[in-house]
């Protein structure tokens, strides 16, 4: 059996909630950047299920005064809710945080407005979106909203006041805060909360799933599997019988990294992490695993090119021993040395090899990058492409190879890239022979991990129920 799957988080159900957002669009929140936040807005809406009985969402607008846009009562259907959202528009004066938290409190979740009695099966939660120094106090009336039964969530932008955040946010605030460098990638958080509404639920067992053998079920999500024999298709749901051939496992893998002046001295020494993270996992040899080193700004320099080095314990070295150009940003003549230079056999390249990329950068190309990312694909290598903070979304879907939801990663936070790194070192190089013994045997362990994952969060989510039944109590 081989384990390989997709996860179909689509698929889970979101619990009754009582949602209001409470958005900041002071003067600092320029009109394009409050546009930005209403996609968000609308990306967790079109997650949720919708209606009288099920979801109830209002939004909360202010700056030194606050306007209820509309309240949890308005709207019944997504489509309407999403046409109001579209409507709304910025206030453009002071920012008083705290009055805006207490006018959710007495009005927004008030019976009156829409907001449903206390109850284990139904949630109240306030979503609150700010990117400056609130101008009153945010502490006690963020106290008497978590007193009366409201999970606070809070979402700081830009130069936000992060000591504020953490004065709003509901406990454990490792899940309850979250930061972004700028307006232009605070969609990316539409992710979490999509996931933070999901009801767990199993999806194998309920048979809400399309695996066509085997359903391994994780909260709210599945993977598919195939029994003793088969291989799972790239479909991540179909599976075929074996075949007795197996492909070179031989890599030839190549890191272009961003060393540009946003990336910051201290995130550049996390990004010699990131790829270390990755060499620790690659059988590195003549015959199997290969690594070469790029790094760009405004210039393209070649840290160490294939083959130049024989071991983990050298690599990592030289990786530890890059210093940080700290220029400009010109990935699209990054690109271009990488496709003329880097898989040449007089750089180390091995024909027949596999040709991998992991393109990594935190910011918009200052040069255009379709020619070489086209050229890149056409000539079969593989490519990853990593954005961080500002990275601009189309470009990495430009630079990444298909299917491109596989082979691009995107984070807002240098901290979080190691997780990046997890997902990455399980796509780089060939698998084994997945119909060999030793996948066979290994299939038993890897199911063994997936149960004890689900066991983990499944008793998350009971303690939360206990806090939320404690709380209504």
């Amino acid at each position: 059996m081989h384990a390989t799957g997709r996860t179909r988080g689509q698929l889970c159900r979101t619990r009754p909630t009582d949602l209001v957002f409470v958005v900041d669009s002071s003067r600092s929140v320029r009109p394009v950047e409050f546009e930005k936040v209403k996609v968000f807005l609308s990306q967790v809406i079109e997650s949720l299920d919708v209606g009288p009985n099920a979801t109830r969402v209002g939004v909360v607008n202010y700056a030194s005064a606050v306007k209820q846009e509309f309240p949890l009562r308005a709207h019944g259907s997504k489509a309407s809710l999403l046409r109001a959202v579209r409507r709304i528009q910025p206030l453009s004066t002071g920012t008083m945080t705290g009055l805006a938290i207490q006018f959710a409190i007495t009005k927004a979740f008030s019976d009156t407005e829409g907001s449903r009695a206390r109850s284990p099966d139904i949630s109240k939660v306030a979503i609150v979106v700010t990117d400056g120094r609130p101008q009153d106090s945010v502490r006690d009336v963020s106290a008497q909203a978590q007193a009366r039964g409201i999970e606070l969530f809070a979402i700081g932008v830009g130069r936000v006041d992060k000591a504020t955040l953490r004065q709003i946010a509901s406990e454990p605030q490792e899940e309850h805060v979250d930061y972004v460098e700028s307006y232009s990638v605070i969609e990316k958080l539409s992710r979490k909360f999509q996931e933070a509404f999901c009801v767990v639920s199993d999806l194998c067992a309920t048979g809400d799933h399309d695996c066509e053998q085997v359903c391994l079920s994780s909260p709210g999500s599945y993977t598919c599997a195939c029994r003793e024999g088969f291989t799972l298709n790239s479909d991540g749901k179909t599976c075929n019988a074996c075949s007795s051939s197996s492909g070179s496992s031989a890599t030839d893998l190549v890191f272009l990294i961003d060393g540009s002046k946003s990336v910051r001295p201290e995130n550049f020494e996390l990004v010699k992490k990131f790829i270390n993270q990755i060499v620790d996992t690659l059988d590195v040899s003549d015959k199997l695993a290969q690594v070469g080193l790029v790094q760009y700004s405004s210039s393209v320099r070649q840290e160490f090119p294939l083959g130049r080095f024989h071991t983990k314990k050298d690599i990592k070295a030289a990786v530890r021993n890059m210093s940080y150009m700290e220029k400009g940003t010109m990935t699209g003549a990054a690109l271009k040395y990488l496709v003329d230079n880097s898989f040449t056999v007089s750089s180390g390249a091995r024909p027949g090899a596999q040709k991998v990329g992991i393109v990594f950068t935190d910011g918009r190309s200052q040069d255009y990058i379709n020619d070489a990312a086209k050229k890149a694909k056409e000539l079969g290598f593989k490519m990853f492409a990593v954005g961080v903070g500002n990275a601009v979304e189309d470009e990495l879907r430009e630079i990444a190879s298909e299917p491109v939801a596989e082979h691009y990663f995107y984070t807002a936070d240098f901290k979080t890239i190691n997780q990046i790194g997890k997902r990455l070192q399980k796509k780089i190089c060939v698998e084994e022979d997945p119909c060999a013994c030793e996948s066979i045997v290994k299939f038993q362990t890897k199911v063994e991990r997936l149960l004890q994952a689900l066991t983990r969060k499944l008793e998350a989510v009971s303690k939360r129920l206990a806090v939320l039944e404690n709380r209504v109590v």
